[in-house]
């Protein structure tokens, strides 16, 4: 069966997504860099970054067919995001 153009584009817009998130929780590296400096930051942003991220790797993983897409684009947001938190004290 041949994949629709709409199909394409649904499919190229998840992977242009994914990207993004990763890099969004990638950002996290100059507060964690910051806070080992003693630039301490505040915890809470990236606390529940990092929540929200457990709770779509939850839901992708528990899918009947697993949502990778969904779990690689958070799982860099529980470890950054977690990183983030633990050294904002």
């Amino acid at each position: 069966m041949e994949e629709s153009k709409k199909d394409k584009f649904v499919n190229l817009l998840g992977r242009v997504a994914s990207t993004m998130s990763v890099l969004m929780y990638v950002s996290y590296i100059p507060q964690i860099a910051g806070n080992l400096a003693g630039n301490k930051g505040n915890p809470i942003q990236p606390f529940v970054a990092m929540v929200n991220c457990i709770v779509w790797t939850a839901y992708g993983l528990m899918q009947k067919k697993k949502d990778w897409p969904i779990v690689i684009a958070n799982v860099p947001g529980i470890i950054f995001a977690g990183i983030a938190f633990i050294t904002a004290f």
